[in-house]
């Protein structure tokens, strides 16, 4: 007897901690259902999307790195969030057209960072490490929000690129990757009332990745330091940023939350977030 799943797919795949998210939050439900990992490599793509989209069972996918961007030309339809941010991190059946994109990654970032921004700044400010498919999600989410913005990248003119498609109306700037590299003595004006984050949105710093080059200098007197890697949960970055003094926000934070909404479209109810706690503590084993 077959039971609906969801999956999430990716090249590699193996490394991911969605099985067990989803996993967690059908059994505290009770809900017979399944939800995996699936290895695709680029050029089986659009084979994986036609045989799912017969299966009466399939519920949808999330979709990690590579596919995020490349996926997007073989849906039917793309919701709004992914449409404006770029990339979909979320597949759903959809209809006899074919499957439909969105994207929980900005909901997902934005999640830990509600009580900061429920408050009144008279100025904000982020510096965004990345020009992948999160860091579209997190410059998008962030533009939202009011604030001014900094990427950095391998390739400047990619960044410049993001934010002329995807925050067009601000004073945003874009730099290379090794800006932060070396030490500062940038004399930082008076943060009282500002909201500064450092957000690293690469794959800088993931296990089997290179590190990250960022010197703490470049951060100013209490940012908040929020790192989307998941392995190691506790990077260098984050550990560089707690040594400065700072709050930290690690990758298991964007990671459950865009998980959440997924959840809810796949399996048509919310997760139970009461046991967050204790999904973290199985995710850390």
């Amino acid at each position: 007897m077959t039971r609906p799943y969801a999956e999430v797919i990716g090249d590699p795949i193996a490394q991911s901690k969605s099985p067990a998210i989803h996993g967690f939050w059908l059994a505290r439900l009770g809900i017979d259902a399944e939800y995996r990992a699936h290895h695709v490599a680029p050029d089986a793509l659009a084979d994986y999307l036609a045989a799912r989209r017969d299966d009466p069972d399939w519920r949808g996918c999330n979709v990690t790195m590579p596919h995020k961007q490349t996926v997007m030309p073989l849906l039917a339809r793309i919701a709004p969030p992914a449409a404006t941010i770029g990339a979909v991190n979320t597949v759903l059946p959809g209809d006899k057209a074919g499957p439909s994109g969105t994207n929980t990654d900005a909901s997902g970032f934005l999640e830990p960072l509600k009580p900061d921004l429920a408050e009144t700044h008279y100025y904000r400010m982020a510096r965004i490490i990345g020009t992948g498919g999160a860091a579209r999600a997190i410059i998008t989410a962030l533009a939202g929000h009011g604030f001014t913005l900094v990427v950095a990248g391998r390739d400047p003119g990619k960044a410049r690129a993001l934010l002329d498609e995807l925050a067009p109306k601000g004073e945003h700037h874009a730099i290379a990757l090794s800006h932060f590299a070396d030490p500062t003595d940038f004399a930082f004006d008076d943060r009282e009332g500002c909201l500064d984050l450092v957000i690293n949105a690469s794959s800088l710093g993931m296990a089997g990745q290179p590190p990250l080059p960022f010197d703490w200098s470049h951060a100013p007197p209490g940012s908040i330091a929020y790192d989307i890697v998941t392995t190691p949960l506790d990077t260098p970055f984050l550990q560089g940023a707690r040594a400065k003094g700072l709050r930290t926000i690690d990758g298991l934070s964007m990671l459950i939350g865009q998980a959440a909404t997924a959840f809810e479209h796949f399996f048509g109810q919310p997760p139970p977030r009461g046991h967050d706690a204790e999904l973290r503590a199985l995710l850390t084993q």
